[in-house]
């Protein structure tokens, strides 16, 4: 028998993985908020990858309470991702995924542009995803991890919060709305840049991927439940690093 996958948190995103798991013949073991990892992980010591399939808030939370025994297994799935998120848990070899599919209760995979793998388990993660015909491509260095992270985030926080006041499809916001969009990016360009610890971020090239995005489900809904979160999140971090980010700060006066 194959060698066992655990999933940390088994939401939408994190069932799809553990059906692609389940297609190449490993056994899947879920966790769930009431289940105690440490004794889990006695149980299961050498699971051949644990995925955290939780939400971005909960990490900071979750990571310094991976089992020792699973963490040089472990796979990060999250969005608005960036390498100072797990290196400050004393992560380094890590498997990182920017998911670019969406699953929502009661439909069928939504594929948007490949989904992009990094690590040391990316080669099985992307057989997984071979299983389900989900399109992945491996990456080759950190350079190109952090990059599409960064694209990542791009396309969520500019749709999300630009579409806060020009609601409707990521086409509509590109096609009617681009010098707003354009003006959300460059905010965000400034908080990336800060939370890479001040690495310089190529906004034009990172403008460019997040349309090529956009164009691969241009009728994608800009402002999803969880807009208004992100929103605050951005100026919290503004506020924070006394960074200037006038287009987000006047989006959300308009919406007080």
């Amino acid at each position: 028998m194959k060698s066992s996958v655990v999933v940390i948190g088994i939401g939408e995103i994190g069932s799809v993985i553990a059906r692609g798991f389940l297609r190449l013949g490993h056994p899947v073991y879920p966790v769930i908020r009431s289940m105690d990892m440490e004794a889990e992980a006695i149980a299961l010591p050498n699971p051949a990858l644990v995925v955290l399939a939780v939400g971005e808030s909960d990490l900071d939370i979750l990571l310094p309470q991976i089992p020792e025994q699973w963490r040089s297994q472990l796979v990060l799935i999250q969005n608005e991702l960036l390498p100072p998120d797990w290196q400050k848990h004393s992560y380094s070899d890590i498997t990182i995924a920017s998911i670019w599919f969406e699953k929502k209760s009661g439909q069928d995979v939504k594929v948007v542009v490949p989904t992009t793998l990094y690590g040391p388990h990316a080669t099985l993660l992307s057989s997984a995803l071979d299983a389900l015909s989900i399109p992945n491509t491996l990456l080759e260095s950190t350079e190109q991890l952090t990059f599409e992270l960064l694209r990542k985030n791009y396309y969520i926080l500019t749709s999300n919060i630009a579409g806060l006041k020009a609601p409707g499809t990521v086409a509509n916001l590109w096609e009617n709305h681009q010098d707003f969009a354009r003006s959300v990016s460059d905010d965000i360009a400034k908080l990336q840049s800060h939370l890479l610890g001040g690495v310089t971020v190529d906004n034009q090239a990172l403008i460019d991927a997040m349309v090529v995005a956009f164009e691969g489900d241009p009728e994608h809904q800009c402002m999803g439940r969880s807009a208004p979160i992100r929103l605050q999140r951005a100026l919290d971090v503004a506020k924070s690093a006394n960074i200037e980010v006038p287009v987000l700060f006047a989006i959300a006066e308009q919406m007080t």
